[in-house]
């Protein structure tokens, strides 16, 4: 019996959930990768402990996901956190929820989890091919840079993983775009989304690098988080710098509550206390703040106020930036190929057999394991999609 062929361009998390699905329904399958080895973009968010998923309340889950929540519904809730964590179980890998929420294997690697994952697909027939590059299109035939040349290829069906267009040393570069405009694709320019700031600091910063922050509350424009993040060489990094990256994109002021737990009316009694102190001696021990959160005080308000407005000052904090990081330092990018391109089973409208899954799609959200899991679920969906369209075609 001659199988139906496949190709998954990209073998990142979304491309390889893909693969797996499209083999499962008896799909002769070839996942084509760049890189000289796969899936390099999760290796590295698995080096300080694989975030694959968030264990909350469904509704609040898919709010993450903003506007997008309204398309994505249907693949989160077929593939989301608990599916994520019995998928990952299958594979032989234990999993812990830490008191957040956020969920991790017990190896706290991503690399056990994608040798079990890989042995599996083997085990199902995938065959992946390692440094082909896709180059677009020659008529309906796909093209590919390859260690033996340029080849073309027809298959029945295939599945765009392509990724962003941020860390292109990992293989998302964004190159993919100009080939579907051409072809009539819409999309949504990249933007960068999970992003640090950049920070024009004074000489006496430097000694605070690498520093956290903690325990504070940044707003920007309607949107809050409270968290940590880090003062770098480069700006202010981490997870709650990354959560208002939208708003902040859009052009939103940076206020840092420094002390969430406290109210404003108590700082200002204990600071408007008489004393001799020094001022950062008062916001040490009257306001029980850390040398870097005093050092963030002083770089965005050089001359320092007294009493209550200093009080004011702690729980409002302007924190002056020059913008975000460039977007190929951005964990991921917003932007892609956009929902009206595609129909319900993420085919490109403009060319029929062609699927798209993963970051390639217009959607953001934040760190945390919302990034993985609408890879994962938007990979399932695509090559069960891509399955089903290959049968109606036979």
């Amino acid at each position: 019996m001659t199988h139906p062929t496949a190709f998954v361009i990209g073998a990142g998390p979304a491309g390889l959930m893909a693969a797996g699905e499209l083999a499962a329904a008896g799909v002769a399958v070839t996942v084509a990768e760049a890189k000289p080895s796969v899936a390099r973009k999760l290796l590295m968010a698995g080096k300080s402990g694989l975030n694959l998923t968030k264990a909350e309340d469904p509704a609040r889950f898919r709010a993450a996901y903003a506007e997008a929540a309204t398309w994505l519904a249907p693949m989160l809730d077929a593939f989301g956190p608990d599916a994520v964590q019995d998928w990952a179980r299958g594979l032989g890998q234990e999993m812990f929820t830490g008191s957040t929420g956020r969920v991790f294997p017990k190896a706290m690697k991503a690399s056990p989890l994608l040798r079990a994952w890989l042995a599996d697909l083997a085990a199902q027939g995938v065959t992946i091919r390692t440094r082909w590059r896709w180059t677009g299109w020659d008529g309906d035939a796909l093209t590919f840079d390859t260690p033996d040349g340029e080849r073309r290829e027809t298959p029945a069906a295939t599945i765009l993983a392509l990724g962003g267009a941020s860390w292109a040393r990992l293989g998302s570069d964004g190159a993919w775009a100009p080939w579907l405009a051409a072809a009539g694709v819409e999309l949504a320019p990249f933007a960068p989304a999970n992003a640090g700031l950049r920070m024009d600091w004074s000489p006496h910063m430097a000694r605070h690098f690498g520093t956290p922050v903690k325990g504070v509350r940044l707003t920007a424009g309607a949107q809050d988080t409270r968290g940590e993040f880090v003062v770098s060489a480069r700006g202010l990094e981490g997870g709650a710098i990354y959560a208002l990256t939208r708003p902040l994109r859009d052009g939103a002021p940076l206020i840092a509550d420094l002390r969430p737990d406290v109210g404003v009316s108590r700082l200002a009694h204990r600071l408007s206390r008489p004393s001799k102190t020094s001022v950062s001696n008062r916001l040490r021990k009257d306001a029980g703040l850390s040398p870097v959160q005093i050092a963030l005080m002083r770089e965005a308000l050089p001359t320092l106020p007294a009493g209550a407005e200093l009080a004011k000052a702690i729980k409002a904090l302007p924190i002056p930036h020059a913008g975000l990081r460039p977007m190929d330092e951005a964990i991921s990018t917003a932007g892609g190929i956009a929902r009206a391109a595609l129909d319900d089973g993420l085919m490109l409208r403009a060319r029929p057999g062609i699927f798209a899954a993963g970051e390639m799609l217009d959607w953001e959200a934040p760190t945390g394991g919302y990034l993985l899991t609408a890879c994962l679920a938007t990979g399932r969906h695509a090559g069960r999609a891509a399955a089903a369209w290959l049968a109606r075609q036979a």
